[in-house]
């Protein structure tokens, strides 16, 4: 791509950037993807998944981008050609027990993108700001199968659908991507334990402190508040982000 190209490519992801709305990030957070429970009265933003209610708040809606939720097997195999395949067998998160998508090729991330893609303009039906597009990461997992460049392909078809719809989007871990972040289509971040690992500061660059940042182990928690909590909103969570879990901010 040449320089020019580059620079329409940017100003045309910028230019439907400016049509979604943005988090406040001043104001705390809450991350309730494990199930809804009513917000601290300091919170001004909320993720839930895309099968809750909104709260009222700047809502995002959560969406498994990259993955499958385990409950919605029967769904993805009525698409076999999308689920990744090693030896014939998914290739799967063992974290979680999710099955890796297909990223591979042009049309395994069309399709891909169009189930993805009903699921956002139900969010945007349903009354949320924006999305956050989990495991954008999932190449990591993938034993070699899939790549960076795969996964940042299927992201800039979401982000124009998301778009579309009047939603933000959010780029959810892969801190090494973050730079790019914006000119792929990405609006703000969501970041799990970026204090953790030190990669706070390139979410706060790409995306102007623009980053939700959630830790699951408390010395962590404490560390990226002192580190960063007066730029960017912290909340510490269980890791089965529960509605009756762990739930505190800086």
């Amino acid at each position: 791509m040449t320089p020019g190209w580059r620079r329409a490519v940017v100003a045309l992801v910028s230019l439907a950037a400016s049509t979604v709305t943005l988090p406040d990030a001043g104001v705390d957070w809450a991350y309730q993807i494990g199930g809804a429970s009513t917000p601290a009265a300091s919170v001004g933003t909320v993720v839930r998944d895309r099968g809750d209610e909104p709260a009222g708040a700047y809502d995002v809606c959560y969406v498994n981008a990259f993955q499958t939720q385990p409950a919605e097997r029967r769904l993805w195999r009525r698409h076999p050609q999308l689920v990744l395949r090693d030896g014939g067998r998914p290739v799967v998160d063992e974290a979680w027990g999710e099955w890796l998508l297909d990223t591979r090729t042009p049309a395994r991330r069309a399709g891909i993108a169009a189930i993805v893609g009903r699921w956002i303009d139900r969010c945007a039906r349903d009354g949320f700001d924006a999305v956050e597009a989990d495991n954008l990461d999932s190449w990591t997992r993938s034993e070699g199968l899939l790549t960076r460049s795969d996964n940042l392909a299927l992201a800039r078809l979401l982000a124009r659908r998301a778009h579309a719809a009047g939603l933000a989007l959010a780029q959810k871990n892969a801190a090494e991507v973050a730079s790019r972040g914006p000119s792929i289509g990405f609006d703000f971040a969501i970041a799990e334990e970026c204090g953790r690992f030190d990669e706070c500061g390139r979410y706060a660059a790409a995306y102007d402190n623009r980053v939700l940042v959630v830790e699951y182990r408390r010395g962590d928690f404490e560390r990226t508040c002192a580190a960063w909590g007066d730029r960017l909103p912290v909340v510490l969570r269980d890791r089965a982000v529960s509605p009756s879990g762990v739930d505190e901010r800086c």
